[in-house]
């Protein structure tokens, strides 16, 4: 009897992070007006930030309905395994109640798990469940462990952009235009499982400032957990000056800093240009 690690796509794990780490990542649709993608399989994090600059339009984001968690659960149980089952934020989308709804004819053989997070914050979860896999324990020892520890986690991002925010009317047109003249980058966490800004700073220099002493302020990273930083759209150009603005943060603590893309979830409010560091902090 083994472990399954099921997610869903808004953690950004890709195709080659899923197989190596050996879990079963669902897509979540994205759809472009009457074009329909699935999240990382006929639509990978490229692809979509190129259609995101050529549109007017934001796309929107389909949950995972319970049929295609009920699939892979059916295949997990009757293989013997049980399942862990790691969802995006139940305030932000539907697939949490889609996965409670599929495995209700599956008791104490399937935890489903709340992360309170998305993107890469929810990514370092999936991380650790996957450690705590190979490390021998149960589905519900692993659910238990990341019940709890999904409290630790803090996501922060910078945005490059607020293009985006005012075409998904989370801004008004003044308020962008006024942003934009002035160079106001906004500041946004996951706090309660929901997306928040919780800053703004005058400049991309004066936003990596901000970023830094928002980790510092919750006491640094833990790195004997996972943790990782991610940019959205083409270019990782803001992302490695970011790294470097902050190497006290990581020097001489970890010798790999792991640097994903930001897919669809996050990136249709986000823009390109937009970075992100989620890490567990210190208890």
């Amino acid at each position: 009897m083994g472990v399954r690690i099921i997610c869903d796509s808004a953690s950004d794990i890709t195709k080659e992070m899923a197989q190596k780490w050996d879990v079963t990542v669902l897509p979540l649709k994205v759809l472009f007006g009457q074009e329909e993608y699935l999240d990382g399989v006929t639509m990978g994090h490229k692809e979509f930030f190129e259609k995101l600059i050529e549109t007017d339009e934001l796309p929107t984001t389909s949950q995972i309905a319970p049929y295609d968690y009920e699939k892979v659960f059916q295949d997990a149980v009757e293989a013997g395994d049980k399942v862990v089952c790691i969802t995006l934020s139940a305030k932000l989308s539907g697939c949490n109640q889609s996965a409670h709804i599929a495995a209700e004819d599956y008791k104490n053989q399937v935890f489903i798990v709340d992360s309170e997070n998305v993107c890469i914050g929810e990514q370092i979860l999936v991380e650790l469940a996957v450690q705590l896999r190979d490390e021998g324990k149960t589905a519900e020892e692993i659910a238990e462990v990341l019940n709890k520890q999904k409290k630790n986690i803090r996501l922060i991002a910078l945005l490059d952009t607020l293009e985006y925010l005012k075409k998904g009317g989370r801004i008004s047109s003044a308020v962008a235009f006024a942003g934009t003249l002035l160079s106001i980058k906004p500041v946004i966490a996951i706090e309660n499982g929901e997306v928040a800004m919780i800053g703004k700073a005058r400049g991309s220099k004066n936003g990596n400032n901000m970023l830094m002493n928002l980790v510092e302020k919750e006491g640094g990273i833990n790195f004997n957990k996972p943790c990782a930083l991610a940019y959205s759209g083409l270019s990782d150009a803001l992302l490695q000056k970011y790294m470097k603005d902050s190497e006290r943060l990581y020097e001489g603590k970890t010798e790999h800093l792991p640097v994903c893309t930001i897919g669809s979830t996050i990136g249709t409010h986000a823009g390109p240009g937009a970075i992100a560091a989620a890490f567990f902090i210190n208890e």
